[in-house]
């Protein structure tokens, strides 16, 4: 059988030793005219893209395919998914994940449904140990519509006192929310934060014992805050960790983008969210 490579010699031999025209010789050997003038293209260099997912997952090291394909079309690449996850497979850059273990399923409480910024808000606390081996525990606040994180408070007692504290300093930049979710721990049951949700009109829902599904916003939040940020870093003082908490949750609301947000940044879409209140 005849290549189309071969034809195309053949035509070249007859228009330019036999004179005949192009039209005739490809007419005659059964060649298409686009076949014969077919110029193959140059492949791009993958190098390019793959250094830059390099660079990427190096320095976001718990993030997965789409989030860094987010990121690299967000910089200007205009390759599809299929070329981006190609090279991003042969740089081996894929995270390994514990397999899940099948455990019973319940039936579940569900929340409803928020439709504004501001309108609910869920907090927990989250425990990590310093250098040293001493323990500090974070205060994590998240509204629970524009998934920002609003404020992470470090310390080594986190008493109802300083929670108050760090919920009015929030009162001065920020509307307080409709209603808050919350566990049943000591210091969110406590009469100082009682009084404070009476005063500011606030709602304090509490979720059943035993059942953190039922304030699923904060848990997650808990889970990327763990992965991305506790995990990755080895803290030598309350203060070092202060820092690079507040440094990491800041990058999470201005530069992460989020699967329920259509990839957008919590920031982003907290400012849709004011734009379209304005206008």
């Amino acid at each position: 059988m005849v290549s189309p490579q071969q034809k195309r010699e053949v035509v070249k031999y007859l228009v330019s030793d036999k004179k005949l025209k192009v039209d005739r010789a490809l007419k005659l050997v059964g060649l298409q005219t686009s076949t014969f003038y077919y110029k193959k293209q140059s492949l791009r260099s993958d190098e390019p893209l793959k250094q830059r997912l390099v660079k990427l997952s190096q320095r976001r090291v718990r993030w997965g395919f789409p989030m860094l394909f987010n990121l690299v079309r967000r910089e200007g690449f205009i390759d599809n998914h299929k070329r981006v996850h190609r090279i991003y497979c042969e740089a081996n850059l894929q995270i390994r994940k514990r397999p899940k273990k099948s455990k019973l399923r319940h039936l579940r409480l569900v929340l409803p449904s928020v439709t504004r910024p501001n309108q609910r808000w869920s907090m927990d606390f989250v425990h990590d140990v310093l250098a040293d081996g001493r323990r500090f525990r974070c205060f994590n606040l998240v509204d629970d519509f524009t998934h920002e994180c609003i404020l992470i408070k470090v310390d080594r007692s986190l008493k109802s006192e300083k929670l108050v504290a760090a919920l009015n300093t929030i009162k001065l930049f920020r509307s307080l929310p409709e209603e808050i979710v919350c566990d049943n721990g000591p210091e969110l049951i406590s009469q100082n934060m009682d009084i404070w949700a009476y005063r500011n009109n606030v709602k304090l829902k509490f979720i059943q014992p035993g059942k953190p599904t039922q304030n699923a916003i904060v848990e997650s939040f808990n889970g990327k805050f763990r992965n991305e940020c506790l995990n990755q870093h080895w803290f030598i003082n309350i203060e070092d960790a202060q820092k690079e908490i507040e440094l990491w949750r800041r990058d999470y609301n201005e530069n992460r983008p989020h699967r329920s947000l259509k990839m957008k940044t919590p920031n982003e879409f907290a400012k849709e969210c004011r734009d379209m209140l304005v206008n």
